[in-house]
């Protein structure tokens, strides 16, 4: 199976580490792909987004939440809790870290425009998007395991990494101690580390 990536990509980035955690990543053969050219992703995902997974009976997946249990599948599950309380918490960790990093791409993105077409409207709302789910994790950041990871902590390390690697000049740990120190003990485990941008 081909896996489409970006080593910058926070969505590539969570499935990855679900592969490792699984002990399925040997199955994912890393394409390299730029979501901004042309170079055959479209063929592969309409979207032109990554991640995307090319099976080997030639069938397609994108976007992570689909990969991320396409994966849990395949490593005979573990990540993804049976129904109830644990699933809903997980999926809506799931949620809320990947709306931190859309949130944090959208800055990004539009911090990249020409100096006269960027939005600053647009930047401090999708500041105050990623500011406002830091508060929500740290304020549950007790209950977010660090030994027995579900898909809900991986994104949420994920969100976390992004916001080191792209906003690295605006500490996201300052008046969230709970939040670094659960990331600090994430940080550690070789899943996490060996997918570091």
């Amino acid at each position: 199976m081909k896996l489409f990536f970006s080593p910058t990509s926070p969505f590539v980035r969570k499935v990855r580490i679900c592969a490792i955690e699984l002990g399925v990543e040997n199955q994912l053969e890393l394409t390299a792909s730029n979501a901004f050219a042309e170079d055959g992703l479209r063929e592969v995902n309409p979207l032109s987004k990554v991640p995307a997974l090319l099976l080997d009976d030639g069938g397609v997946l994108y976007d992570s939440p689909v990969l991320c249990e396409y994966v849990d599948h395949l490593g005979g599950g573990g990540l993804f809790p049976p129904a109830g309380t644990a699933r809903w918490t997980a999926l809506r960790r799931q949620a809320l870290g990947d709306g931190i990093c859309d949130a944090a791409l959208r800055q990004v993105l539009e911090g990249r425009r020409a100096e006269g077409d960027q939005h600053q409207d647009e930047i401090d709302r999708q500041a105050l998007a990623v500011r406002a789910g830091l508060e929500a994790l740290e304020a549950e950041a007790d209950s977010l395991s660090s030994d027995r990871m579900t898909i809900g902590e991986i994104t949420v390390a994920c969100a976390l990494g992004y916001l080191d690697l792209r906003f690295s000049h605006q500490d996201w740990r300052i008046g969230r101690p709970m939040l670094t120190a659960w990331f600090a003990t994430i940080s550690n485990r070789p899943s996490i580390q060996s997918t570091k941008p």
